[in-house]
């Protein structure tokens, strides 16, 4: 029996009691069900506070204005009713009492007093030592009702843009921080039962339990409606035990397939040319490098949706799934219970895969797999944990050691960061001579082609302008992207050709085939007015 049906029988007992007790009491029974939401409602008899009051509704004037119905429950007070009828039958006028049961008597209630949709305050962030924008959220937390304050939190993360939300233990309360633009901003200090009411809804949602000593990862999905329209929030659920309670962390996927665009991710012309270049051959090694937060997954889904086509067969193999693409295969690695990307590798070849996407490389065996599948007639995309695309070739090299096949299946690495965008209230200005100097030193032997239009001797850069509704004078982020094709000379180095094999020697090979780096890319989004150096110093 599902739920629909049980509470179909619930009603029918309850029904059948009432039927019962107005026999006792002497008043005749009013099965409401057929019309209980169509009827239309009499008004201006009785106020909504006496029905409250006293469980009594106005069912209708009878035939004529003399004539009056009410409906009352076993709960409508004798007396009232005695008074009624006296008063009713003293002004010459008829009144009938109906009894209706609890149910009946609620489902009127609320066509007669809806109740009242309640606005909450947007949580706001505010800028560094702004106490009192934190204890406004924190008002604003503890009012929400307890049935709503998870979803409004999950609501306002969502529609603040944040990445993150954290939710720690201190040693009198409980902080809640979320990451913005990839900086965290403390947002409220709530009360431990607050504390207890996410921890308990984290529980039922994600899979985890409350009581565990032990770190533990959940999932759980939640739809957000705004404006009309709605999209998917996917969140991925970390929670450790600590001093003071089970901290968590909920990391939020704004998941909309259409944003996983090459076009959207701000790529200069020539980055997004070298990108289209390597990816449109049916066969190489294509890797993303950077830290935890800098959008690599972001890049490698933008794409396989730009190689996702009727003709080709694409397959993932993740840990966890992020984003679900149509048209792709995605396959979960659980790593934690024993799972192994070179094992799920070896599996999905044998399917005849065009394109692979491994969610990372974490040692040699899938490393040497990933290779091998790479020069057999696939293209693989994988991520690697490195902070250049130079690191990640030494690092590369150390892990499998020189290698000729290598040589020939790595075709691009890419490292990229993610820097705030200054709102357009920026405001510009001539840089210092120290801010030159150093300008001057990023760019000493990078190529002129790639310089073409920046001018190096009267250098404008832009500062922040902060006011009461953008207390940080940036909005958003943009992609900082280096981008390292492989060239016979720094397919050199993977040989073994070259004898001295270092993180430097590789960058000053490719910084001469003709590739800026990531602190020169920032310096040039810096020039645009895009972010500035200190922005850049910060993530680079």
């Amino acid at each position: 029996m599902d739920e629909n049906e049980i509470q179909l029988k619930r009603r029918d007992n309850e029904e059948e009691a009432t039927r019962g007790r107005a026999r006792i009491l002497g008043f005749p029974y009013l099965d409401t069900r057929e019309f209980e939401e169509t009827i239309p409602l009499t008004k201006d008899l009785i106020d909504v506070a006496m029905m409250h009051q006293n469980f009594i509704i106005p069912l209708q004037r009878g035939g004529g204005e003399q004539n009056y119905q009410f409906m009352i429950t076993s709960q409508t007070p004798r007396s009232l009713i005695s008074q009624m009828q006296s008063d009713y039958n003293a002004e010459g006028e008829k009144i009938d009492f109906f009894l209706i049961s609890n149910s009946a008597y609620k489902v009127f209630m609320l066509r007669y007093d809806p109740p009242k949709e309640v606005h909450y305050d947007d949580i706001k962030i505010g800028g560094e030592g702004d106490s009192e924008t934190i204890a406004s959220v924190s008002q604003t937390l503890a009012t929400v009702s307890t049935e709503k304050v998870f979803d409004f939190l999950l609501d306002q993360a969502d529609k603040l843009g944040a990445s993150d939300i954290h939710i720690e233990n201190m040693r009198n309360e409980i902080r809640i921080r979320m990451r913005v633009d990839g900086l965290l901003h403390p947002v409220a200090n709530i009360d431990r039962d607050r504390y207890r009411i996410f921890m308990g809804e984290l529980s039922s949602r994600a899979n985890v339990s409350t009581a565990s000593n032990k770190p533990q990862s959940g999932h759980m999905q939640k739809e957000i409606h705004v404006d009309g329209a709605s999209h998917l929030l996917n969140i991925r659920v970390e929670t450790i035990p600590t001093m003071y309670g089970q901290d968590a962390v909920l990391r939020l996927f704004n998941f909309d397939e259409n944003l996983l665009n090459l076009d959207l991710l701000g790529l200069t012309e020539e980055e997004r040319k070298e990108i289209d270049e390597v990816i449109s051959h049916p066969r190489g090694l294509v890797l993303m490098v950077g830290p935890t937060g800098s959008g690599k997954s972001t890049t490698l889904y933008s794409m396989l949706n730009a190689l996702n086509t009727s003709d080709r067969k694409i397959i993932t193999l993740e840990d966890p799934i992020e984003y679900g693409i149509t048209g792709i295969s995605q396959i979960p690695i659980n790593t934690n219970a024993g799972g192994s990307f070179a094992e799920g590798l070896r599996s999905v070849l044998r399917l005849d895969p065009d394109v692979v996407m491994v969610g990372e490389i974490r040692d040699a065996d899938t490393a040497k797999t990933a290779i091998q599948a790479s020069i057999t007639g696939h293209l693989v995309l994988s991520s690697f944990h490195a902070n250049s695309t130079s690191a990640a070739f030494s690092r590369m090299i150390d892990l499998i050691g020189a290698n000729p096949i290598f040589s020939s299946s790595i075709r691009l690495i890419i490292a990229q960061r993610l820097v705030r965008t200054l709102s357009p209230s920026k405001k510009p200005r001539p840089a210092t001579e120290a801010e030159a100097r150093y300008i001057r030193e990023v760019f000493e032997g990078a190529s002129r082609e790639k310089l073409s239009g920046v001018d190096l001797e009267n250098i404008t850069l832009y500062d922040p302008v902060t006011s009461p509704d953008d207390p940080f004078g940036y909005s958003g982020r943009t992609v900082i992207m280096e981008q390292l094709v492989v060239s016979d000379e720094i397919a050199k180095f993977i040989r073994g050709e070259v004898a001295d094999i270092n993180t430097k020697a590789i960058e000053t090979a490719a910084k001469a085939g003709g590739m800026l780096t990531l602190e020169q890319k920032g310096v040039l989004a810096a020039l645009r007015g895009e972010t500035t150096l200190a922005e850049v110093s910060r993530v680079i």
